[in-house]
């Protein structure tokens, strides 16, 4: 069983340490994606989109609506472009 422990930091602190574990995981993201199945790909699907950003379905879906991607169909397919959505991610590095 593991123990809790409280420790005390100030806000500024907590905001430094989420922003450095934000950045270090983006940058893991980005790492995976180099070497990702979906390289050679540039469209590729909604469910690959989610493990890319390792979210849920409905979360891309939301992202969608808010404008934060964009999504392209294709017949009745749902495609992401892949540059696109390695841009967000940097922009997103970028303003954390």
């Amino acid at each position: 069983m593991s123990k809790i422990q409280f420790i005390q930091v100030s806000p500024t602190e907590l905001a430094t340490i989420i922003n450095e574990q934000l950045i270090a995981n983006i940058e893991t993201i980005i790492k995976d994606l180099n070497n990702n199945k979906t390289e050679g790909k540039e469209f590729i699907s909604r469910k690959e989109t989610a493990e890319f950003f390792g979210v849920s379905l409905v979360s891309i879906h939301d992202w969608v609506n808010k404008g934060i991607i964009k999504k392209y169909k294709i017949g009745n397919k749902t495609l992401f472009k892949r540059s696109e959505l390695v841009d967000v991610l940097l922009s997103s590095n970028k303003s954390a």
